[in-house]
């Protein structure tokens, strides 16, 4: 098969894995695809460890590493120091045919830390592989957890610098303090006033900078991606979705070939796009279910064809990393569901970039809505979820992960299909609304919240957060948005 990545624009020549990577997205507009999605037979991996499971779902997308490569960034990634389990993710039963797959047992108690843990060794084998004798400058967007699982990824890589931008006063005070206390000779942490498809368009527009490329270039200096807009950042994702079935596969909770449901809550739409191409590389899975919160711009799409963020409302809430209204990788589920149009991909977002909305006819929309059902709640069914399930199962969820349970709850599921919901985050780092959602007030203080969770039967307190308090501050700049290009240049001198 080819193995080459395309342009969901048309707009690039045909590049490697490697390529790909490098490039993080394509200057001009558009995001990197694989020319044709593999299909693997995952069978005979039930019982299997993460990392031989990694090894094969993520060999038919790296075209030009050999096996030895390939399994040098696996077993580095996946590691005791980096992950507080053996499995590295873990699928739990919570009752009612629901099972919560564990995503936050990496270094920075978020999902991100899967990705991000074997990224940067993506990106070493890479460069050689590309003669890229650059330094990389990887510039990152995060509503909350790309940001610290990033730079914890890429922090004291040789070759490599990494700034990230992050909406001032639009994350957790514990998401804060993770990204502001990062050390590290290459790091950089700055907070930018305005909401985080602000921080997202200032990132893609100095991408889109061709003198600003220029001046990096003739500085020896390359752009990059640790955002899921890069490839490498979202292949890696596939993985768990592949593995959370083995799971339930192996306990015999059901047999090979079986569907499954997963419920994703979403914001940039990378998560659940990695689950998207786990099912177009054979993985039984029936439906997909994309939760969001108030900021359900993915909800009134899917049952629309309308996507629109003209004049619509920016809701802070307490699930933070999806407080998103524009979202990156639906362009990349566009292309596929649209036949691999290049050019339907382009009005749609000269559109959205022009108008603020883009329409898709009714016949894609069934298409999507027959793999897709969109839902969204309020910040009172999060708060009543948390309580419901630690009643019925003494399991603790964090706030995003909540906006899917409840998400689920609200569908008539007596069709025997197993529905695994993605946990995307510690309930640890969310603590003051978790025990507000389980009934105890906690003063909105984070650091003593994590203590009575702890007590709650939360488990250990996380590493992630553990002794936070006690980090030295080490970023705290704030700008303005505008003046994100400027901060770029003072790093490229």
């Amino acid at each position: 098969m080819d193995v080459s990545y395309i342009s969901t624009r048309g707009n690039s020549e045909p590049l490697s894995f490697a390529g790909a990577v490098t490039e993080g997205m394509v200057s001009s507009g558009g995001l990197f695809v694989p020319k044709e999605i593999p299909r693997v037979d995952f069978s005979k991996l039930a019982g299997r460890s993460y990392q031989e499971v990694a090894a094969a779902a993520l060999t038919p997308f790296m075209g030009g590493f050999d096996d030895g490569e390939i399994h040098t960034c696996v077993n580095g990634a996946y590691t005791p120091e980096s992950f507080d389990i053996p499995e590295v993710v873990k699928t739990v039963p919570i009752g009612c045919n629901r099972y919560i797959l564990e995503l936050w047992h990496g270094p920075t108690a978020a999902f991100k830390d899967v990705a991000l843990q074997i990224m940067p060794r993506f990106m070493r084998f890479s460069k050689v592989k590309c003669n890229d004798n650059s330094r990389t400058l990887i510039l990152v967007a995060t509503s909350g957890d790309t940001g610290k699982a990033a730079l914890e990824g890429f922090k004291n890589r040789d070759g490599i610098s990494i700034a990230v931008f992050y909406p001032h006063g639009g994350v957790s005070e514990i998401q804060r303090l993770q990204m502001a206390t990062t050390d590290g000779n290459n790091t950089t942490v700055i907070a930018a006033r305005g909401n985080f498809d602000d921080c997202q368009s200032g990132v893609k527009a100095l991408f889109g900078d061709s003198a600003l490329r220029d001046r990096a270039a003739n500085r020896g200096v390359k752009f990059s991606s640790a955002n899921s807009i890069n490839w490498g950042r979202l292949c890696p994702q596939i993985v768990y979705y592949v593995k959370s079935y083995l799971d339930l596969v192996s306990t015999k909770a059901i047999s090979y070939g079986d569907n499954v449901d997963f419920c994703v809550p979403t914001g940039n739409f990378g998560n659940i796009l990695a689950g998207y191409y786990a099912r177009e590389m054979g993985l039984p899975i029936r439906r997909l279910v994309c939760a969001s919160n108030k900021n359900n711009v993915l909800t009134d799409f899917f049952k629309s064809g309308e996507y629109s963020v003209k004049d619509r409302e920016f809701h802070k809430t307490m699930s933070p990393s999806m407080d998103i209204l524009v979202s990156s990788n639906l362009e990349r589920f566009l292309f596929e569901m649209s036949g691999r149009d290049a050019g339907k991909i382009i009005d749609w977002y000269e559109s959205l970039a022009k108008e603020g909305r883009f329409s898709v006819d009714t016949d894609m929309t069934g298409k999507m809505r027959e793999l897709v059902e969109a839902r969204w709640v309020g910040e009172g069914e999060v708060l009543k979820t948390i309580g419901d399930v630690y009643r019925e199962s003494r399991y603790v969820t964090d706030t995003h992960t909540a906006v899917a349970v409840s998400c689920i709850n609200g569908i008539n599921r007596n069709d025997g299909v197993p529905v695994i919901i993605t946990s995307t985050a510690s309930p640890f780092k969310f603590a003051p609304d978790v025990l507000k959602g389980l009934g105890i007030n906690a003063n909105g203080d984070e650091f003593e919240s994590i203590k009575t969770l702890s007590s709650l039967g939360a488990g250990s307190i996380h590493r992630a957060v553990d002794g936070l308090t006690e980090k030295k501050v080490l970023h705290d700049r704030v700008i303005d948005i505008g003046e994100m290009r400027e901060i770029v240049e003072q790093l490229l001198r």
